[in-house]
């Protein structure tokens, strides 16, 4: 079973969303939160603050696990489990992408957010939730 960890960062009633770059082999194309896969031995939170460092050069201080969700196509993906964590404060500069699995990084609105084809089926009341809607 894969598992993974991502980070929905909130500032001023927006969420920061990645959309995934076309050549990746899981959710091409698609909006998600920032994060990836725990390497071996890694805690989901361990695996949180690197994965948002490598993809956004920021570091992840505030943070809570705030759901943990199944893969949606285990059929074509296999079992996972997604923790999703609410970062409300991090270190480093305005997050920026770095490397290239992600095509492009915005800060949406809820409204937007919802519009948008998203990895998970579940992110959309996640969303709603984390911005008290």
């Amino acid at each position: 079973m894969r598992i993974c960890a991502g980070g929905l960062l909130v500032r001023g009633g927006e969420v920061l969303l990645a959309r995934r770059s076309s050549e990746r082999p899981f959710y091409p194309g698609v909006w998600d939160v920032v994060g990836g896969h725990c390497e071996d031995g890694e805690a989901p939170s361990e695996a949180l603050v690197r994965e948002v460092q490598e993809e956004i050069g920021v570091t992840p201080r505030t943070f809570e696990e705030i759901a943990v969700l199944a893969e949606p196509r285990q059929a074509e993906h296999g079992e996972a489990r997604y923790h999703v964590f609410l970062v409300t404060d991090w270190g480093g500069a305005e997050p920026r992408l770095q490397g290239s699995e992600h095509a492009e990084l915005r800060w949406v609105s809820l409204e937007c957010a919802l519009a948008l084809p998203l990895a998970h089926p579940g992110y959309g009341a996640l969303f709603s939730a984390v911005l008290g809607q």
